[in-house]
């Protein structure tokens, strides 16, 4: 990379403390807090949805919640200090993934808890295959992809932000929803959270969203709104009790979760691209395989001691880019936090109890920031000519479109409706078969790859000549 675009890339960088920095503890602690707050109900409402939708497992809720606290710690921890080929060496947050849950319930109710894990556990090696093979594949992911991708990663959580800020995340059918309090809560974080972050520098603006969180949780116990008697209930020490479920493997589910490793795998490179473009620059193959093989084998870790697959977290993602705090170090004090709160119940339960409205308040900011992310990461790296725009523009059109009016679908089998109603499914398949079709893009070479100064190291095999040849005319320059 030359001088001149090491300097403009590095222009671009919004991070005020870089993966491989260490703020002072007493900072960092928070900061890592933060990030829990950030993907704790994301994370923990998969097992409980899960719990109450597949009768087997009738009283089991607490220590499935548990089970996913720590897996997700421990995951998290994986991805930020890697153990050899397993691990990002990113600030990368890694929890249970809302994408399976849909599927995992029904395999539940038709095979038992016993498929839902075996299934989670035999498929996993798919993403790690994907890591392992990233160099035959990468080419199909330019920042074009990937930026549409992490996009509509942002645009489809939005509703869900919405849904927390009314004070319910069941949807609109709920008791309460969108009630003055709820919404008054939900503004007092928001407005603080933005106040902070924007009217403040150093400390204060890190840790906006703690901040803004905190406060609204005070005011929701002044208001009444809060309800302990989860924290009454909870014990003090939770035991994790391998395959307590048991595993079964059934060729149907398996199939159906071979497939859905294979969509958050593209998830978990939009994520890492997104991460990583708040620094001014593109994701390593390292960064991009060691991230994906992590996903696979603690989404197999998980399976073993009951939880559901672990991915990626893209609200963490938001938080990186809205906070400016890049450090992976301040991500592990998170993991260790999730540990912590997997092995004493009752201190998560306090955090359970925030409700939806205090956390809504924060996560639309987080959720908005991750569609800005993924903005950047196409305008810093894509030339947006006709031939770009328009599979910018269709494949987000689709996505969106599914999203919007799933309706649309009503016609197919409901295989196709649960497969193609994701927008990251539908806009993230057009996005990459759109790149691979149409004229001009060369597959990963050219001006749809990366423009001057951001081309990424030459995967193995490929000779040291063909960037020159699929150099953009502003590389004359």
């Amino acid at each position: 990379m030359s001088g001149s675009a090491t300097t403009e890339s590095e222009n671009d960088s919004v991070v005020l403390y870089d993966i491989e920095d260490k703020p002072p503890l007493g900072k960092a602690i928070p900061m890592g807090i933060q990030h829990v707050l950030a993907m704790f109900l994301g994370n923990v409402a998969p097992p409980l949805i899960l719990a109450g939708a597949v009768g087997s497992v009738t009283g089991e809720t607490t220590f499935l919640v548990q089970m996913a606290l720590i897996v997700a710690g421990v995951a998290t921890l994986i991805q930020v200090f890697p153990i050899g080929p397993v691990g990002a060496k990113l600030p990368i947050v890694m929890g249970t993934s809302f994408a399976f849950l849909g599927p995992l319930i029904g395999i539940g109710n038709q095979f038992g808890l016993a498929a839902v894990f075996g299934t989670a556990l035999i498929a996993a090696p798919v993403e790690m295959v994907m890591g392992v093979t990233l160099d035959r594949f990468r080419n199909y992911f330019p920042p074009l992809v990937t930026g549409i991708v992490v996009m509509l990663i942002g645009l489809t959580l939005i509703p869900t932000g919405m849904d927390y800020a009314a004070g319910a995340s069941a949807g609109p059918e709920s008791e309460g929803y969108a009630s003055l309090t709820n919404l008054g809560l939900a503004g007092l974080v928001l407005l603080t959270t933005v106040v902070l972050n924007q009217f403040f520098k150093d400390f204060l603006r890190v840790i906006s969203v703690f901040v803004g969180i905190v406060i609204g949780y005070v005011a929701a116990i002044a208001l009444g709104v809060v309800d302990f008697s989860g924290v009454a209930a909870a014990g003090w020490i939770t035991v994790p009790t391998p395959l307590k479920y048991g595993l079964s493997f059934p060729p149907s589910a398996v199939l159906t979760m071979a497939f859905l490793y294979v969509i958050t795998g593209i998830e978990t490179i939009g994520d890492i691209s997104g991460t990583v473009s708040a620094t001014g620059r593109d994701a390593t193959r390292e960064e991009l395989r060691g991230g994906l093989i992590a996903d696979g084998v603690m989404s197999m870790f998980g399976a073993m001691f009951n939880a559901m697959p672990n991915t990626s977290f893209s609200q963490n993602v938001g938080l990186v880019n809205f906070t400016g705090v890049a450090s992976r170090y301040v991500v592990g004090i998170g993991g260790v936090v999730l540990v912590f709160l997997g092995f004493v119940p009752k201190i998560g339960a306090i955090v359970s109890a925030m409700p939806d409205a205090v956390l809504g308040g924060g996560a639309l900011i987080l959720f908005a920031m991750i569609f800005s992310s993924g903005a950047r990461i196409i305008v810093q790296n894509v030339t947006l000519d006709h031939r770009n725009s328009t599979i910018l523009a269709v494949s987000m059109a689709l996505g969106l479109g599914v999203s919007f009016r799933p309706e649309i679908l009503q016609n197919f089998p409901s295989e196709v409706q649960t497969l193609f109603g994701s927008a990251l499914v539908t806009g993230g398949m057009a996005a990459l078969v759109l790149n691979v079709v149409l004229p001009g893009g060369g597959v990963g070479l050219g001006p749809t790859e990366h423009t001057d100064g951001l081309t990424p190291e030459t995967p193995i095999g490929i000779e040291d000549d063909v960037p020159d040849a699929a150099s953009t005319p502003q590389d004359d320059d």
